[in-house]
């Protein structure tokens, strides 16, 4: 009967310790398995970050572009005018109407003045007013070419 009671208490001891050890496997499992699901959370947050980033920066980009457009708009317009007199035909007045409503107001102001310029180089064909009208297309494009890096 020692025998059964020896084996017993060895069988006994061996499910203890296998019970023991499965526990800590277990809590060191579920340990990997939190670090794991906080390591992924991570990762996700960073892809979510670098995505609204990418999406902030394509938006900026059509923001600038379309100023640019606009703008250009504007210039190409403003050469085409040149020789006509204003009002006659209507493209540069909705040119400037347009850079009105895209802003920044330091363009429309130096779009209003191009405009003017331009009006006035179709009165007076001089060298005074050409070189008016070469200074207003140049703040123009300066004003432009900041409100676009700024965009």
């Amino acid at each position: 009967m020692d025998e059964w009671v020896v084996a017993l208490i060895a069988a006994g001891a061996a499910v203890l310790a296998s019970g023991v050890t499965g526990f800590f496997a277990w809590k060191a499992g579920h340990r990997q398995a939190e670090a794991a699901e906080r390591a992924g959370q991570t990762q996700a947050d960073a892809a979510i970050l670098a995505s609204q980033a990418a999406l902030d920066e394509q938006r900026r980009a059509r923001a600038a572009d379309q100023r640019r457009q606009t703008y250009a708009h504007l210039l190409a317009t403003g050469e085409q005018e040149r020789g006509n007199s204003l009002g006659s035909d209507k493209p540069l007045l909705l040119a400037v109407a347009l850079v009105e409503l895209e802003g920044p107001q330091d363009v429309v102001a130096a779009a209003l003045e191009y405009r003017d310029a331009i009006g006035q180089m179709n009165e007076h064909w001089d060298d005074e007013h050409h070189d008016l009208l070469l200074a207003a297309r140049s703040a123009f494009i300066e004003a432009a070419q900041r409100a676009i890096r700024n965009a």
